[in-house]
Protein backbone atom coordinates (compact mmCIF):
# COMPACT_ATOMS: atom_id res chain seq x y z
CA UNK A 1 0.00 0.00 0.00
CA UNK A 2 2.80 2.39 0.95
CA UNK A 3 4.61 1.56 -2.27
CA UNK A 4 1.49 2.41 -4.33
CA UNK A 5 1.19 5.72 -2.49
CA UNK A 6 4.81 6.59 -3.21
CA UNK A 7 4.38 5.72 -6.90
CA UNK A 8 1.23 7.84 -7.06
CA UNK A 9 3.08 10.82 -5.58
CA UNK A 10 5.93 10.38 -8.04
CA UNK A 11 3.46 10.34 -10.95
CA UNK A 12 1.74 13.54 -9.78
CA UNK A 13 3.05 16.56 -11.73
CA UNK A 14 4.63 19.23 -9.55
CA UNK A 15 3.63 22.75 -10.56
CA UNK A 16 6.08 25.39 -9.39
CA UNK A 17 4.57 28.62 -8.12
CA UNK A 18 5.29 31.49 -10.50
CA UNK A 19 5.35 34.85 -8.63
CA UNK A 20 3.26 36.38 -11.41
CA UNK A 21 0.82 33.46 -11.29
CA UNK A 22 0.22 32.32 -7.69
CA UNK A 23 -3.21 30.94 -8.59
CA UNK A 24 -1.94 28.81 -11.44
CA UNK A 25 -3.77 25.69 -10.36
CA UNK A 26 -7.14 27.48 -10.44
CA UNK A 27 -6.24 29.49 -13.53
CA UNK A 28 -5.47 26.32 -15.46
CA UNK A 29 -8.92 24.94 -14.64
CA UNK A 30 -10.55 28.13 -15.91
CA UNK A 31 -8.30 28.04 -18.99
CA UNK A 32 -9.43 24.49 -19.71
CA UNK A 33 -13.06 25.59 -19.39
CA UNK A 34 -12.53 28.54 -21.74
CA UNK A 35 -10.65 26.35 -24.20
CA UNK A 36 -13.54 23.87 -24.30
CA UNK A 37 -16.04 26.65 -24.99
CA UNK A 38 -13.73 28.05 -27.66
CA UNK A 39 -13.13 24.71 -29.43
CA UNK A 40 -16.78 23.71 -29.53
CA UNK A 41 -18.50 27.08 -30.04
CA UNK A 42 -16.49 30.21 -30.75
CA UNK A 43 -13.68 28.89 -32.95
CA UNK A 44 -15.97 27.03 -35.41
CA UNK A 45 -18.00 30.22 -35.85
CA UNK A 46 -14.80 32.24 -36.33
CA UNK A 47 -13.52 29.79 -38.93
CA UNK A 48 -16.80 30.00 -40.84
CA UNK A 49 -16.58 33.79 -40.61
CA UNK A 50 -13.08 33.76 -42.12
CA UNK A 51 -14.18 31.36 -44.86
CA UNK A 52 -17.13 33.36 -46.13
CA UNK A 53 -16.32 36.94 -45.15
CA UNK A 54 -14.43 38.77 -47.94
CA UNK A 55 -11.08 40.13 -46.80
CA UNK A 56 -12.05 43.75 -47.45
CA UNK A 57 -15.23 43.37 -45.38
CA UNK A 58 -13.36 41.64 -42.56
CA UNK A 59 -10.81 44.46 -42.51
CA UNK A 60 -13.58 47.08 -42.57
CA UNK A 61 -15.32 45.53 -39.55
CA UNK A 62 -12.05 45.42 -37.61
CA UNK A 63 -11.33 49.05 -38.56
CA UNK A 64 -14.80 50.14 -37.45
CA UNK A 65 -14.44 48.74 -33.93
CA UNK A 66 -10.86 49.99 -33.67
CA UNK A 67 -12.01 53.47 -34.60
CA UNK A 68 -14.50 53.50 -31.74
CA UNK A 69 -11.67 52.68 -29.34
CA UNK A 70 -9.92 55.95 -30.25
CA UNK A 71 -12.28 57.76 -27.85
CA UNK A 72 -10.89 55.58 -25.05
CA UNK A 73 -7.34 56.10 -26.32
CA UNK A 74 -7.80 59.86 -26.32
CA UNK A 75 -9.24 60.08 -22.81
CA UNK A 76 -6.66 57.80 -21.24
CA UNK A 77 -3.86 59.65 -23.01
CA UNK A 78 -5.10 62.83 -21.34
CA UNK A 79 -5.24 61.08 -17.96
CA UNK A 80 -1.64 59.95 -18.47
CA UNK A 81 -0.51 63.44 -19.49
CA UNK A 82 0.47 62.18 -22.93
CA UNK A 83 -0.40 65.16 -25.08
CA UNK A 84 1.06 63.80 -28.31
CA UNK A 85 -0.82 60.50 -27.97
CA UNK A 86 -4.04 62.41 -27.30
CA UNK A 87 -3.54 64.43 -30.48
CA UNK A 88 -2.86 61.25 -32.46
CA UNK A 89 -6.01 59.58 -31.11
CA UNK A 90 -8.13 62.64 -31.91
CA UNK A 91 -6.61 62.87 -35.37
CA UNK A 92 -7.15 59.17 -36.08
CA UNK A 93 -10.79 59.32 -35.04
CA UNK A 94 -11.41 62.45 -37.12
CA UNK A 95 -9.65 61.19 -40.25
CA UNK A 96 -11.16 57.72 -40.13
CA UNK A 97 -14.65 58.92 -39.33
CA UNK A 98 -14.76 61.72 -41.91
CA UNK A 99 -12.60 60.31 -44.70
CA UNK A 100 -12.76 56.61 -43.86
CA UNK A 101 -16.51 56.14 -44.28
CA UNK A 102 -17.31 56.19 -40.59
CA UNK A 103 -14.22 54.24 -39.63
CA UNK A 104 -14.49 51.39 -42.13
CA UNK A 105 -11.20 52.44 -43.77
CA UNK A 106 -8.08 53.20 -41.73
CA UNK A 107 -6.89 56.24 -43.63
CA UNK A 108 -5.13 57.65 -40.55
CA UNK A 109 -2.39 55.02 -40.74
CA UNK A 110 -1.77 56.04 -44.36
CA UNK A 111 -1.38 59.62 -43.04
CA UNK A 112 1.36 58.33 -40.68
CA UNK A 113 -0.87 58.28 -37.60
CA UNK A 114 -0.55 54.71 -36.28
CA UNK A 115 -2.75 53.64 -33.39
CA UNK A 116 -1.46 54.19 -29.86
CA UNK A 117 -3.59 51.94 -27.62
CA UNK A 118 -4.34 53.38 -24.19
CA UNK A 119 -6.79 52.01 -21.63
CA UNK A 120 -7.57 52.73 -18.00
CA UNK A 121 -5.49 49.75 -16.90
CA UNK A 122 -2.51 51.51 -18.47
CA UNK A 123 -3.56 54.73 -16.76
CA UNK A 124 -3.55 52.96 -13.39
CA UNK A 125 -0.10 51.58 -14.17
CA UNK A 126 1.13 55.03 -15.19
CA UNK A 127 0.18 56.40 -11.78
CA UNK A 128 1.88 53.56 -9.94
CA UNK A 129 -0.80 50.93 -9.40
CA UNK A 130 0.61 47.41 -9.36
CA UNK A 131 -0.60 44.77 -11.74
CA UNK A 132 -1.45 42.15 -9.15
CA UNK A 133 -1.46 38.41 -9.83
CA UNK A 134 -2.25 36.91 -13.20
CA UNK A 135 -5.89 35.84 -13.51
CA UNK A 136 -7.64 33.64 -16.04
CA UNK A 137 -11.28 34.68 -16.07
CA UNK A 138 -14.21 32.59 -17.32
CA UNK A 139 -15.19 33.70 -20.86
CA UNK A 140 -13.06 36.89 -20.58
CA UNK A 141 -9.66 35.18 -20.72
CA UNK A 142 -6.28 36.50 -19.45
CA UNK A 143 -6.35 39.40 -17.02
CA UNK A 144 -5.05 40.84 -13.75
CA UNK A 145 -6.68 42.96 -11.03
CA UNK A 146 -5.34 46.15 -12.61
CA UNK A 147 -6.32 45.12 -16.12
CA UNK A 148 -9.78 44.00 -15.00
CA UNK A 149 -10.37 47.24 -13.07
CA UNK A 150 -9.33 49.26 -16.10
CA UNK A 151 -11.52 47.19 -18.40
CA UNK A 152 -14.52 47.74 -16.13
CA UNK A 153 -13.86 51.47 -15.84
CA UNK A 154 -13.50 51.87 -19.60
CA UNK A 155 -16.73 49.96 -20.16
CA UNK A 156 -18.58 52.15 -17.67
CA UNK A 157 -17.20 55.49 -18.83
CA UNK A 158 -17.23 54.74 -22.57
CA UNK A 159 -20.53 52.97 -23.32
CA UNK A 160 -20.87 51.84 -26.90
CA UNK A 161 -22.68 53.83 -29.52
CA UNK A 162 -25.39 51.14 -29.33
CA UNK A 163 -25.88 51.50 -25.54
CA UNK A 164 -29.60 50.71 -25.60
CA UNK A 165 -29.51 47.33 -23.87
CA UNK A 166 -33.06 46.56 -24.98
CA UNK A 167 -32.12 46.85 -28.63
CA UNK A 168 -31.21 43.55 -30.33
CA UNK A 169 -28.73 45.44 -32.53
CA UNK A 170 -26.60 45.87 -29.41
CA UNK A 171 -26.14 42.12 -29.05
CA UNK A 172 -25.61 41.63 -32.79
CA UNK A 173 -22.82 44.23 -32.77
CA UNK A 174 -21.20 42.79 -29.65
CA UNK A 175 -21.36 39.29 -31.08
CA UNK A 176 -19.87 40.45 -34.38
CA UNK A 177 -17.02 42.16 -32.55
CA UNK A 178 -16.20 39.02 -30.54
CA UNK A 179 -16.28 36.77 -33.62
CA UNK A 180 -14.18 39.25 -35.62
CA UNK A 181 -11.54 39.41 -32.90
CA UNK A 182 -11.45 35.63 -32.54
CA UNK A 183 -11.15 35.19 -36.30
CA UNK A 184 -8.19 37.59 -36.39
CA UNK A 185 -6.38 35.41 -33.84
CA UNK A 186 -6.61 32.19 -35.86
CA UNK A 187 -3.44 32.84 -37.95
CA UNK A 188 -1.47 33.52 -34.74
CA UNK A 189 -2.26 30.05 -33.39
CA UNK A 190 0.52 28.61 -35.53
CA UNK A 191 3.08 30.45 -33.39
CA UNK A 192 1.97 28.75 -30.17
CA UNK A 193 4.52 26.25 -28.91
CA UNK A 194 4.95 24.20 -25.77
CA UNK A 195 2.35 24.41 -23.04
CA UNK A 196 -0.52 26.50 -24.40
CA UNK A 197 -1.51 27.88 -21.00
CA UNK A 198 2.03 29.10 -20.30
CA UNK A 199 2.35 30.57 -23.78
CA UNK A 200 -0.92 32.54 -23.47
CA UNK A 201 -0.01 33.76 -19.99
CA UNK A 202 3.46 34.95 -21.01
CA UNK A 203 2.18 36.60 -24.19
CA UNK A 204 -0.47 38.50 -22.20
CA UNK A 205 1.93 39.62 -19.46
CA UNK A 206 4.55 40.71 -21.99
CA UNK A 207 1.98 42.60 -24.01
CA UNK A 208 0.65 44.43 -20.95
CA UNK A 209 4.16 45.36 -19.80
CA UNK A 210 4.93 46.58 -23.32
CA UNK A 211 1.83 48.81 -23.30
CA UNK A 212 2.29 50.10 -19.75
CA UNK A 213 5.87 51.14 -20.53
CA UNK A 214 5.11 52.50 -24.02
CA UNK A 215 7.40 49.90 -25.56
CA UNK A 216 10.34 50.76 -23.29
CA UNK A 217 10.89 47.20 -22.03
CA UNK A 218 14.52 46.58 -21.14
CA UNK A 219 14.15 43.01 -19.87
CA UNK A 220 11.93 39.98 -20.35
CA UNK A 221 10.80 38.86 -16.86
CA UNK A 222 8.74 35.99 -18.26
CA UNK A 223 11.31 34.32 -20.50
CA UNK A 224 12.30 31.80 -17.84
CA UNK A 225 9.24 29.63 -18.48
CA UNK A 226 9.85 29.24 -22.22
CA UNK A 227 10.94 31.24 -25.20
CA UNK A 228 7.39 32.47 -25.59
CA UNK A 229 8.27 36.06 -26.42
CA UNK A 230 5.69 36.67 -29.11
CA UNK A 231 3.58 39.76 -28.57
CA UNK A 232 -0.04 38.96 -29.38
CA UNK A 233 -2.13 42.12 -29.45
CA UNK A 234 -5.39 40.49 -28.41
CA UNK A 235 -4.08 38.25 -25.64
Amino acid sequence: MAQNTEESLRDTPVVSINPQDPYENWNRKVFSFNDTIDRWALKPVARTYRTFMPDFADRAITNFFNNLSEIRNFTNSILQLKGESAVVAAGRFTYNTVFGLGGLIDVATVFDLPERPEDFGQTLGYWGAGSGPYLMLPFLGPSSPRHLSGWGADGFVFPSLWDNVDSPENYYARGLQVVDQRADLIPAEGFISGDTYTFVRNAFLQRREFLINDGKVTRDPFASDNNDDLMLDDF
